[in-house]
């Protein structure tokens, strides 16, 4: 809001109002500034385009229906094509957290496009002579179905966005996979010493989870793409035009370039909020699965020099201010973070989903901000860690072999040819006499080191299990 002295004063059934005299929302929004001063946050760029889109289909259905004259229809589309493009972004300015189920917003919007096409046709703001926020800018229409309608074209966007940054991550572990596939390192389980792997199943498992995350949010879309514009209040379509409620989604389709059809059921659509609750779960999911990815990167890149130390991150800034050389991961702390914010969403959302009361939910402000933060949060943190963490990482290939020299990993590879008992006396043996595994194996005469080898290759870790000849040669000794 640009302060100025000069203001002027509009009125409404609850009395007047001063409006600074620069700015194009009017009466209703300024008392929902002064109501809801909560988080002096308002809504994100991607909602208010969505909700000038929304707008413009309404009123290109009412100009094709006759229900809006041209001239009208004109001012208002232009005006609604600026707040598409973020030009009257700064005059939507109520508070994210609001009561009334997104009816201040909706004022806040049909207001700003009401005195912006009042301009356009030579008036002054405030006045609304030519151009009225609820006789012309919401004609057919109640915050109701315009609200959701605009969150779910916001959301459907957002997933196509964060569809695109999963695919790119998805493809960044690939190839990390594909580079490190020959570096043998000690797999863990309950942060124990456990099997030999490579580096490469390590970043291959990553990018399969990742993969099933990038089908759960293409898939997710299909959850929202119902909306319930045209049913105004409750679903029912009271106010609104035959031909306008059975045409104004099909307007919006070609306007927002989205697969969206009109819900079958209106009323279900206008109280139940259930597929916002699924598409956030998905969220979740992958939410999820980058804080155990963020986690284990932490975990292998440890140390460097007293922790695992397997890998290096990409350094990215000093880590103390006290401790000179100190580098911290901080990109894979960072990632967490978010993904626990996710998590935290979900649980708002869906607590609020079954808040609703009766025909409408009264939550709705509280659900889009959240959902449409979780969406935005994944999408930078996962361009975050595919720009600036992934491709940096490198292999300390000498530290993971001498991980597997160290540990009893080899043993194990021996279990299915010495049996459990045997290879538990060989450990025993090996830690009693100061040798490593490879050392006590050789020194017992179980198998040289050549064969040992063989059994650790890549390739053969690689393999689904193993095949009786493989162990031939030991057998024999």
């Amino acid at each position: 809001m640009t302060s100025n002295s000069v203001m002027r004063r509009e009125r409404d059934a609850l009395g007047e109002l001063e409006i600074p005299d620069n700015v194009y929302y009017g009466i209703h929004t300024m008392r929902a500034v002064l109501n809801f001063p909560f988080s002096k946050t308002t809504l994100p760029a991607p909602f208010i385009k969505a909700l000038g889109q929304v707008k413009r289909a309404c009123a290109e259905t009412n100009t094709v229906l006759g229900h809006l004259n041209q001239e009208l229809s004109s001012a208002i589309i232009t005006a609604c094509k600026e707040l598409e493009d973020g030009k009257l972004s700064d005059h939507i300015v109520v508070d994210a957290f609001q009561g009334g189920a997104g009816t201040s917003t909706n004022m806040n919007v049909n207001e700003v496009i009401a005195n912006r096409a009042e301009e356009l046709l030579g008036g002054k703001l405030g006045e609304y002579t030519q151009v009225h926020p609820l006789h012309h800018v919401n004609m057919h229409q109640s915050t109701n179905d315009v609200y959701p309608t605009a969150l779910k074209i916001a959301a459907l966007g957002l997933l196509v966005e964060l569809e695109e940054h999963v695919a790119r991550l998805q493809e960044s572990l690939q190839a990390k996979e594909a580079e490190l596939r020959d570096v043998v390192k000690v797999a863990r389980t309950e942060l124990m010493d456990g099997v030999p792997m490579t580096l490469g199943m390590t970043f291959g498992a990553f990018s399969d989870a990742v993969a099933r995350d990038r089908w759960r949010i293409f898939k997710s879309r299909e959850r929202i793409k119902k909306v319930n514009l045209g049913g105004t209040a409750i679903g029912t379509g009271l106010g609104a035009p035959r031909d306008y409620v059975l045409k104004v989604t099909e307007t919006l389709r070609h306007i927002c370039g989205l697969p969206v059809s009109r819900a079958e059921n209106l009323v279900d659509a206008t109280q139940n909020m259930d597929s916002l609750v699924e598409v956030s779960g998905m969220l979740k999911t992958y939410a999820a699965n980058l804080m155990k990815l963020a986690s284990d990167l932490r975990l292998l890149s440890s140390g460097p020099d007293t922790g695992i130390g397997e890998i290096s991150l990409p350094p990215l800034q000093t880590g103390s201010s006290i401790m000179a050389g100190k580098i911290n991961p901080v990109m894979p702390e960072a990632v967490t973070q978010i993904a626990l914010k996710v998590m935290g969403n979900d649980q708002t959302i869906g607590l609020a989903a079954g808040m609703g009361q009766l025909e409408l939910n009264h939550l709705m402000p509280l659900i889009a901000h959240t959902l449409l933060e979780s969406l935005m949060l994944l999408i930078n943190a996962t361009h975050s860690l595919t720009q600036h963490c992934i491709p940096g990482i490198k292999a300390n290939v000498d530290r993971c072999l001498s991980h597997v020299e160290q540990s009893n990993a080899l043993a194990t590879v021996l279990v299915p040819v010495l049996g459990y008992d045997r290879v538990e006396k060989l450990v025993a043996s090996a830690k009693e006499s100061g040798r490593t595994i490879r050392e006590e194996i050789s020194h017992q005469g179980i198998a040289s080191s050549v064969i040992i080898d063989e059994l650790l290759s890549p390739k053969r870790l690689c393999k689904l299990g193993f095949t009786p000849d493989e162990f031939n040669t030991i057998k024999k000794q």
